[in-house]
């Protein structure tokens, strides 16, 4: 009787296969040792809760526009303006004594140009903006 065996080839596993997978099992069980059950499950709620925001994150048109938006070099420049505008102002606003009110309180703050500079930002920022949304609006996302 001749019968014929086909011999498949199974994957192989070398001593380095089995030497990384013995190093992964010490890596999980160092893991378990060093974390508490209280540590594991808020870890693993903040994976959770983490990639749920990447996700919803992902999927807004606004946000994703807003970040390539945000990834220009003149609006780089602009962050880091504000940033530094912010600094300053918070350290200058710490150390000044407060208003004294009043209507020649406001005209001596309106007359300084640094202030009307800072309403004309805001005046050209708040002017395409609603141009913006009165565009968005009428041709919709």
């Amino acid at each position: 009787m001749n019968t014929q065996t086909e011999t498949t080839s199974a994957p192989s596993i070398n001593e380095g296969d089995l030497q990384r997978l013995v190093e992964f099992a010490q890596l999980v069980t160092s893991a378990q040792d060093a974390l508490s059950d209280d540590m594991v499950n808020r870890l693993a709620s903040a994976l959770s809760e983490g990639i749920t925001l990447l996700d919803r994150l992902t999927r807004n048109e606004g946000f994703t526009h807003l970040l390539r938006e945000l990834d220009r070099a003149e609006n780089q420049r602009f962050l880091i303006c504000m940033s530094n505008a912010f600094t300053e102002a918070s350290r200058e606003l710490a150390t000044a004594p407060p208003a004294s009110g009043g209507i020649g309180g406001l005209l001596k703050l309106m007359s300084d140009p640094g202030t009307q500079e800072g309403l004309r930002l805001l005046a050209f920022v708040g002017a395409r903006m609603s141009k913006s949304l009165r565009e968005v609006h009428r041709r919709g996302l």
